[in-house]
């Protein structure tokens, strides 16, 4: 019986100290994660175009990550071009990366940074919803389903 109890209490110890390792290498993996950028977007949405060449495109990057990246490109079958604006004063401008700051947000919105559709293929429609893909410098890129609203659109989410 003796052998038998020291038996187990040698599995039980093994258990424990296995148990502990994967816990270990849990929260390593977890902590080298948070230095990474974790990216997600939220509050997407174009206005309908008055025009049949342009629209503009609006919406949140959010980043609960440790580590900055930055919005390189956009494509959208909806356009031959998407362009990455953004403005200063009264001027707008066209630039080839806008940051997305760790911990934080890059707010696309009207009267500020914003994306710039040209070239349309077709003039959307209120209630339609148009699909982009963003490009990062680090992160891998992430589809958008980005609705149509009224011309008139004003969001409650303060951008």
């Amino acid at each position: 019986m003796r052998v038998r109890t020291a038996g187990v209490a040698v599995l039980v110890a093994g258990g424990i100290v296995a148990g502990g390792l994967a816990l270990t290498g849990c929260g390593s993996s977890g902590s080298s994660g948070s230095s990474a950028a974790e990216l997600s977007v939220k509050a997407a949405y174009m206005p309908q175009p008055v025009t049949d060449s342009m629209a503009a495109g609006y919406l949140v990057i959010e980043n609960k990550g440790g580590a900055a990246d930055e919005l390189t490109s956009v494509t959208s079958d909806l356009a031959q071009d998407v362009t990455v604006h953004e403005t200063a004063g009264q001027a707008m401008k066209q630039v080839s990366a806008l940051k997305v700051p760790a911990g934080g947000e890059l707010v696309l919105r009207s009267g500020g940074s914003h994306l710039m559709f040209e070239n349309l293929k077709h003039k959307p429609k209120e209630g339609e919803t148009v699909s982009l893909r963003l490009n990062f410098t680090k992160s891998k890129a992430i589809t958008v389903e980005m609705p149509v609203k009224s011309a008139t659109y004003q969001p409650t989410t303060g951008h």
